[in-house]
């Protein structure tokens, strides 16, 4: 190993020589497989708000580890783009959509990297990604300092228990300014931290970075920053450093105990012994350490990687449980997994990410313990199912390693298995225990989607099913009424990327727009009806009558239909009552106002006639259908909306700006509770207003607001929106003339 140390060094030394280095990596690689103790790997996911170099900082980590030869930027002028985003949709746009898993290594020890994306619409794939990972680096502009998306990062670390390391990156920026970036962490986040490294410099003048540990300055020199130089602090800063060195040992000493003692009795604490209690408090998630640098320009990344080896933990150090699944009793009892590298125990894993690639369905695996072998057999805990692996591959963005085996704590992707997002897979048939599930939100947006052109619904149903399987947050549904797809996400980006991917990958463009909403129609009175069907045309002809009333139901049965046979007598044979029945529901499926649906009416039959030969099944139903036509066009007729029950969440600062967005959608505001400085609105707002209100909602809060919504009940719509309704079918219908300006549908 020291050998392979020296050769390292020379090969980083000499940047002519990287296929040197290449070798290296991969000699290191195998000597590592099964050999490396738990102190010898890291998995860590690089999280972030949108733009704040999460995928710039990941390329020059592969680089300067040697995982990969070159670096290109993410909106690189070159347009080949960073190595991480791997999809073409990615790199056009110049964002991560998809989670990448990679592995490198650094100082001898085996790095697992997911670089994940920072818009809220994937945030299901942060969420995959902290839930598998011991440790995690949370990236921060300098300029932009703690926003919206840093916060859910933040609570999701939070809910998985995620220790991490901060580092503000972008000091190069026009307005940057790190020391703004930790007070809000401090007020925002309510996050004890210190700065472990402070800028030489900022903006155009960013020099290096100054060690508040080792007490030097670190200069970046070469043409990428790869021959690190240790110098003395400058001069001017050495006030400044002293102070920032002071507030770190402070901030360590009021969380742990043992640093806490010499703080007391005045001793001054070594530089292992500071660094063994911030790896102590950084792992219990009471102190998060705070790096400097600059990504673009090659500044902080070494240093960074040390920090992440020094202060976060192995698999070993976090206590991973499953949950044992007693058919007999409610209690859940958890296991707590053994992390030994070895295959003493069974075998235990989560899949945690799906992916369909060009061999196949691809699931990534964390293994939490025991050995996971080539050509073994293991179960899926929730269905039963044997699985033979067929291949064993560790990831680089969309390249594959072969393995034979991956032990606990290792990220490895299985082919060609059938299964979904947070399975979980043992060694042993009878092992019914599963990993704790992930946390996937609600979605909050729904629209219509249908192929352009009708050949291709193989193709459109073949890509919708893959994606659903691969992300939880998309959902889809068919409404048999509008017969229209209805697929569901977190915002209007989330389903724009999916239907571009239809395009891309299947070769199936597809058109989006507002899904309809299911109005119906009722009758606003009772109306009575006598209705006769007659036809003659040769031998046995049709009859058959009908007497009684039509009468509206309680707005809480606005979506259900009634029948009330209250017939006397023979004059309606019994045997074609159901036929009415039947010919009532048939006419209620179309109403006369807009052709929707009609219901909340009650068909009450009182009487009636029959004729010895004329009368049949068919006679009654048509009977029965004239009735409501007819009751229909007597009486006055109101259009139904659908009202949802919304729960909004967003700052008190934003209230008035949230209430006056719910009052322009008609809605009316029943209830209201707050707490922590958000406040939660309760509202009930008609279906109809609701579409794009996501996008309002996170524009008008700065992002911070959320929501969600579920159906309530129907009720009238207001008098204006029922003439708009009506005239719309009109026009559809070509029973009005189109207005100027306005297309047909």
């Amino acid at each position: 190993m020291h050998l392979l140390k020296a050769a390292l060094a020379s090969g980083r030394r000499r940047a002519g020589l990287r296929c040197i280095r290449q070798v290296l990596v991969s000699i290191c690689r195998q000597c590592s497989s099964g050999i490396l103790p738990n102190e010898m790997i890291r998995n860590i996911g690089i999280s972030a708000h949108i733009d704040s170099g999460k995928t710039t900082l990941t390329e020059r980590v592969l680089y300067y580890t040697g995982r990969i030869a070159e670096m290109h930027e993410v909106k690189g002028k070159d347009g080949v783009g960073a190595v991480m985003d791997s999809m073409e949709l990615e790199r056009q746009r110049g964002i991560t959509i998809q989670s990448a898993a990679t592995y490198t290594v650094w100082k001898a020890r085996n790095v697992n990297i997911i670089d994940t994306p920072g818009h809220v619409d994937f945030t299901i794939e942060v969420e995959r990604a902290l839930r598998v990972l011991d440790g995690a680096i949370l990236v921060l502009c300098s300029v932009g300092g703690v926003q919206c998306q840093t916060m859910t990062v933040n609570r999701q670390m939070k809910r998985y228990n995620v220790p991490f390391l901060t580092f503000i990156n972008k000091l190069d920026r026009l307005g940057a300014n790190p020391y703004r970036a930790l007070q809000q962490m401090r007020s925002k986040l309510n996050l004890n931290s210190a700065f472990v490294q402070i800028p030489i410099g900022l903006e155009g003048n960013l020099k290096g970075i100054i060690d508040l540990i080792e007490e030097r300055a670190i200069y970046f020199d070469g043409q990428f920053g790869q021959n690190i130089r240790y110098d003395d602090i400058p001069a001017e800063l050495r006030v400044e450093a002293a102070d920032r060195r002071q507030e770190l040992v402070e901030c360590v000493a009021n969380v742990d105990e043992q640093l806490g003692e010499m703080f007391l009795e005045e001793k001054v604490p070594t530089i292992d012994d500071l660094k063994a209690a911030i790896r102590r408090v950084t792992i219990s998630r009471l102190f998060s350490p705070v790096l400097v640098g600059s990504a673009l320009k090659n500044k902080g990344v070494q240093p960074l990687l040390d920090a992440a080896l020094d202060y976060l933990p192995d698999p070993s150090e976090i206590p991973n449980f499953a949950i044992a699944n007693q058919s007999d009793s409610d209690d859940k009892v958890k296991v707590l997994m053994d992390s030994k590298r070895d295959d003493s125990q069974p075998f235990v894993g989560l899949a945690f990410k799906l992916e369909a690639g060009k061999f196949g369905q691809l699931t990534y695996i964390r293994v939490y313990q025991g050995m996971l072998k080539k050509s073994e057999n293991i179960y899926n805990t929730r269905t039963g199912k044997k699985i033979r692996v067929q291949r064993l591959v560790r990831l680089h963005a969309d390249q594959m390693e072969d393995v034979e085996e991956a032990y606990a704590g290792d990220i490895c992707a299985l082919f060609g298995i059938d299964c979904a997002s947070g399975d979980t897979f043992t060694s042993r048939s009878n092992g019914n225990i599963s990993m704790e599930s992930i946390h996937v939100p609600e979605p909050v947006i729904s629209v219509a989607i249908k192929p352009v052109n009708k050949n291709d619904l193989d193709k459109f149903s073949k890509g919708i099913g893959r994606f659903t399987r691969e992300d939880p947050t998309f959902r889809v549904t068919y409404d048999t009424e509008s017969r229209e797809t209805i697929v569901s996400g977190m915002g209007e980006l989330h389903m724009e990327i999916y239907a571009q991917r239809l395009e891309r990958e299947y070769n199936c463009p597809c058109l989006m727009g507002k899904p309809k909403v299911a109005f119906r129609e009722t009758i606003a009175a009772p109306v009575p009806f006598e209705f006769t069907h007659k036809k003659q045309s040769g031998g046995s002809g049709q009859y058959g009558k009908v007497i009684g009333m039509l009468e509206p139901l309680e707005p809480e049965n606005y979506t259900k239909l009634e029948f009330d046979d209250r017939t006397i007598g023979t004059n309606v044979p019994q045997q074609y009552i159901p036929a009415i029945q039947k010919g009532f529901h048939e006419a209620c499926e179309k109403g006369p106002l807009t052709a929707h649906r009609i219901s909340g009416v009650r068909f009450v039959l009182e009487d009636g006639a029959n004729h010895m030969v004329d009368s049949n099944e068919i006679s009654f139903i048509r009977a029965g259908e004239g009735a409501v036509k007819q009751a229909m066009e007597k009486t006055s007729l109101m259009i139904l909306e659908p009202i949802m029950s919304v729960e909004v969440v967003a700052p008190n600062e934003f209230l008035g700006i949230v209430i006056g967005g719910i009052n322009r959608r008609h809605g009316v505001i029943t209830d209201q509770d707050g707490a922590e400085g958000y406040v939660t609105l309760y509202a009930d707002v008609p279906l109809n207003d609701m579409f794009g209100y996501a996008s309002e909602l996170r524009s008008c809060t700065e992002g911070k607001g959320e929501y969600t919504m579920d159906y309530s009940r129907y009720q009238p719509c207001l008098p204006s929106v029922q003439e708009e309704l009506v005239n719309k079918y009109l026009e559809a219908t070509g029973q009005l003339p189109a207005k100027k300006g306005k297309v047909k549908n």
